[in-house]
């Protein structure tokens, strides 16, 4: 799978989402892929971001990872996205993102890309399965190949048993309720490896 590149695409607040992108990245160098870790631009406002230290101190933290262009969705023949729930539906970061690929789906650039996806909430029954779900609807627009990880592996199970895509729950404490590092990476690991039969197969 060493030819298969892979985008991992996240918004991340106080630094949850950035963790799951950062295993999904591991994850999928362990199989050979190529692979860059980007954010979507902030859209909040400066003084909503410097009146919750914890977002300030994330938002600082990672002033050096790339942001995503739409360039890089070309390169991609891979894309996991991570983000957190907002009432049940992706958060208007990454929302504004889809927002500007009309063009590349236009030209037919994003058919066939290999996707998955991740989430975060503050609760359980927070809209983990509906966040992940109404990206994928996004997904099915451009012709994309959804790469669920379903039940392909045990590890699932110990993550909570989200089939659609990994999802964590973080406490009040701001840590990880569930232990998912392995389900993350198992999860782009079966991305890439899908990524490549469909390369392979396409002569791409």
């Amino acid at each position: 799978m060493a030819n298969v590149k892979l985008a991992v695409i996240y918004y991340s607040s106080t630094g949850t989402n950035y963790q799951l992108a950062q295993w999904a990245s591991d994850g999928a160098k362990e199989t050979g892929a190529e692979v860059k870790v980007l954010k979507v631009p902030e859209l909040a406002p400066e003084s909503a971001i410097a009146g919750n230290p914890a977002w300030k101190a994330h938002v600082d933290a990672t002033k050096d990872v790339p942001t995503v262009t739409l360039v890089d969705l070309e390169w991609a023949d891979a894309i996991i996205f991570s983000v957190p729930t907002r009432f049940g539906n992706i958060p208007a970061q990454m929302k504004q993102f889809l927002d500007t690929t009309g063009g590349l789906w236009f030209q037919g650039k994003l058919a066939n890309k290999v996707v998955s996806a991740m989430s975060s909430t503050s609760n359980l029954h927070g809209g983990h399965e509906a966040t992940i779900l109404a990206l994928y609807t996004t997904m099915y627009h451009w012709g994309a190949i959804v790469a669920a990880p379903g039940y392909t592996d045990p590890v699932t199970f110990a993550a909570g048993g989200n089939p659609y895509g990994t999802s964590v729950t973080v406490g009040q404490d701001g840590k990880m309720t569930e232990d998912v590092q392995a389900a993350v990476k198992h999860q782009a690991k079966r991305t890439v490896t899908v990524a490549g039969w469909v390369k392979q197969g396409s002569g791409a």
